[in-house]
């Protein structure tokens, strides 16, 4: 359900945590503008995750936004990703990017310093990633995500991703910071969560509140 045309503004990636259920992810994606879902392998073998991909990938394309896997990335080439992300791992990142750039995008994070950031950054990756995957258990984003996000934003051209917390508001300074993307995952497929009314209830908030970047 995203538009033809993508908001001027912080835009919204998912990331579906392993045994997140397609089904869940689908109503997700009823809710309004996602620009990408990003699938982490998480404790699956390659196996399990590969079948579990092969059902969430074309979930995610169909709806026009990219699918990236975070994980082993014969998986990603197998079920036709747009996109593999690689943590932390300067040579891994610089080989995945010299071997698949010509047909998908190559993203990373797992840092915690800006040095680490900016050393992953000479290879030249299609966005940095400020979170960790599972650990927005709290309503707020991480004040150290934030601030490598602002700080990054402002000094590096690559675009960013910051993690928000488990409370829909915190795409609010997730936008704040200037990062062109705010991920949210327990806040849209926690237990008991609508996923459907929590994408639409997060794209009212950042339509409210997020600058618009041709300000």
């Amino acid at each position: 359900m995203n538009p033809q045309t993508p908001p001027d503004r912080c835009r919204l990636v998912l990331i579906v945590m392993p045994g997140t259920d397609a089904g869940r992810l689908a109503e997700a994606l009823e809710g309004g503008d996602v620009a990408s879902v990003l699938l982490p392998q998480g404790p699956l073998d390659d196996a399990a995750f590969q079948r579990a991909a092969e059902k969430l990938v074309p979930l995610a394309q169909a709806a026009g936004a990219a699918a990236i896997i975070a994980g082993d990335s014969r998986v990603a080439g197998r079920v036709k990703a747009d996109g593999i992300h690689i943590e932390g791992k300067r040579q891994e990142l610089a080989d995945t990017i010299e071997r698949v750039q010509e047909r998908m995008m190559v993203g990373t994070g797992g840092v915690k310093t800006r040095d680490e950031a900016l050393e992953l950054g000479e290879e030249g990756p299609d966005y940095m990633f400020f979170g960790r995957f599972g650990y927005d258990s709290e309503p707020a984003p991480h004040p150290r995500n934030l601030t490598l996000g602002a700080w990054w934003a402002e000094m590096v051209e690559i675009p960013c991703i910051v993690m928000g917390g488990s409370d829909i508001a915190s795409v609010t300074p997730v936008a704040a910071t200037g990062a062109e993307f705010v991920a949210l995952s327990a806040a849209v497929f926690a237990d008991g969560t609508d996923p459907r009314a929590a994408v639409a209830r997060a794209n009212a908030l950042l339509d409210e509140t997020a600058p618009r970047f041709g300000d």
